[in-house]
């Protein structure tokens, strides 16, 4: 079933991302070097760690989104599956963000799961630009 994948692990991975959330919180106001944390706002693993927070929750976000487009549109919409595997592909962004700080990955899995949002989000763009009708259900 085409979306509702994007649906269910969309709410997993923005769970996640929001924990993350709490040990973000916890290193700015209550670890031992938490001043030190909060200093280095803009720069380093701090920004680097933010950075990966906003995007997990966004492409989860996202995740949601078009699945439940995918599901209630998948009979108007060609290549839901692929447009679907894109969009879950994606996440491979903000996880890979966060192998590169704290496994010291390469930033590849930055690069595709960037690219492959991105092309899910067109791809369904243009999937409603096509619509001949979409108000004739």
């Amino acid at each position: 079933m085409n979306g509702k994948n994007n649906i269910a692990i969309g709410f997993l991975v923005m769970g996640l991302f929001m924990a993350y959330g709490f040990l973000l919180i916890y290193l700015r106001d209550f670890a031992p070097n938490a001043k030190e944390w909060a200093e280095s706002y803009s720069n380093g693993k701090h920004f680097e760690s933010r950075l990966a927070h906003v995007h997990g929750n966004l492409f989860a976000f996202l995740n949601i989104l078009m699945g439940y487009l995918l599901l209630h549109f998948q009979d108007k919409i060609k290549n839901t599956k692929t447009i679907s595997w894109l969009a879950l592909t994606g996440l491979l962004m903000p996880i890979g963000i966060l192998a590169e700080l704290y496994l010291g990955m390469s930033p590849i899995l930055v690069l595709i799961g960037a690219i492959a949002m991105t092309a899910s989000v067109v791809w369904m763009g243009i999937s409603f630009l096509n619509f001949k009708n979409i108000n004739n259900d």
